[in-house]
């Protein structure tokens, strides 16, 4: 096992491209660290850079505690573990297991060994005489993990893993890569683009755009105090909501005015973030995540209401999604505008963040809880939590008063 440090790391390409712009990283001994973002942020150019599959333009990559920038991937003693399997069809599972360790010229018995703890890890040791064509996509993959566990090497490296996989597997397998985890205890960089697969598997998570470090904490802190509209954005299932609003001063209170809603903010806010007091009789972006939404039928007297109709309901079992629109227009803003880009798939800018249901009005998302009798249509007064809003800066799009950070 081993540390992994990425140095002020560039990557330029013919041309002055910049895929990884400066990268600042420190993956500890034992980690499971997640690199994700957007198609191209450059996160899988720093993982093949960490593997020696990319060379490095400039800073220092320490494995260890060597600098390894000019030693080739195979003497960086680590394993790497591809989307698309790299299975040789003609090979048996269990052959396919052994064969780096043949190159390497590791003994028969020590090979056993090795094959038959990794086949009985993942659960593999009736399919070990199988070829690949005889095995199902998640088989395949636990055969390509299999064959980076015998390795035995000081860290994994994993890209995209899950993404040929269907939903219920992707699930089933983020449960085997956290037992396998907490099992071996190797060092682990995993590099996705689903956020959902990134919080769920991740000790910490870095966030990356346009080849540039974002925010890099656990799960929970990315979650609670993102750094900025960006990482606020795209981390969480659904999207944060965002809109315009005036901060004004409302006794030892404020209130937030958009649209024609008003929310009362608790004084206790101000001593969490008192960077907030300069923004009274301002506009400021506002962050509202779904779950911080609640029909109010359902919910304790106290917290602010909205009045709103509702559009459309997606009823999920354990929650309905009321998706509606608000009389404001989608913010403008180039990290909401990298949002929506990366929603579309198309990796074209599109303005605001919200599906074009209204026109130029914003579209928001709310998660109540599955008894509400919310239809389409409907009138619906929804519970704001205003402890656990967010506020950013109009012009920068930085968050106002981390209190991670005051």
């Amino acid at each position: 096992m081993a540390k992994i440090v990425l140095d002020g790391v560039d990557k330029v390409y013919t041309g002055g491209v910049k895929a990884v712009d400066n990268l600042n990283l420190e993956i500890a001994d034992g980690e499971f660290m997640v690199l994700v973002g957007p198609s191209g942020c450059g996160k899988s150019t720093a993982l093949r850079m960490i593997a020696g599959l990319e060379e490095i333009t400039g800073g220092d990559l320490i494995i260890g505690d060597q600098v390894v920038n000019d030693r080739p991937p195979k003497d960086r003693d680590i394993a790497m573990v591809f989307q698309n399997y790299a299975l040789y069809p003609h090979m048996t599972v269990e052959q396919n297991l052994a064969f780096g360790l043949k190159l390497r010229k590791i003994s028969k018995s020590e090979i056993k060994r090795r094959v038959s703890e990794a086949a009985s890890m993942l659960g593999l040791e009736s399919y070990l005489k199988r070829k690949p064509a005889a095995l199902s996509g998640g088989q395949r993959q636990r055969v390509a993990m299999g064959r980076a566990i015998v390795r035995e090497p000081q860290a994994f490296l994993m890209d995209e893993p899950l993404s040929n996989l269907d939903a219920k597997l992707r699930v089933q397998m983020r449960a085997s890569l956290n037992q396998l985890h907490d099992r071996l205890g190797v060092t682990t960089v995993y590099v996705t683009h689903d956020q959902v697969e990134a919080m769920t598997l991740g000790d910490r998570v870095a966030v990356l755009r346009e080849g540039r470090l974002q925010q890099v904490d656990t799960p929970k802190k990315l979650f609670d105090h993102p750094v900025n509209l960006f990482v606020a954005g795209f981390i969480g299932s659904p999207a944060m909501n965002f809109v315009g609003a005036e901060l004004q001063k409302d006794g030892d209170g404020a209130l937030l005015k958009f649209a024609n809603h008003t929310i009362s903010v608790p004084s206790s806010t101000f001593s969490q973030r008192p960077r907030l007091r300069d923004y009274l009789g301002r506009e400021i972006i506002l962050g509202i995540r779904p779950s911080d939404f609640d029909d109010a039928e359902l919910q304790r007297e106290g917290d602010p209401t909205m009045e709103v109709t509702a559009e459309v309901t997606e009823e999920l079992g354990t929650e309905i999604n009321v998706i509606f629109s608000i009389d404001a227009p989608p913010v403008q803003h180039e990290e909401t505008a990298a949002l929506a880009a990366d929603a579309a798939g198309d990796g074209e800018e599109m303005e605001g963040t919200g599906m074009p249901l209204s026109g130029d009005r914003s579209v928001f998302t709310a998660r109540v809880n599955p008894r509400s009798t919310v239809r389409p249509g409907s009138r619906l007064r929804l519970a704001v939590d205003a402890t656990q809003l967010h506020y950013f800066d109009k012009e920068t799009g930085q968050t106002i008063g981390n209190p991670d950070l005051e």
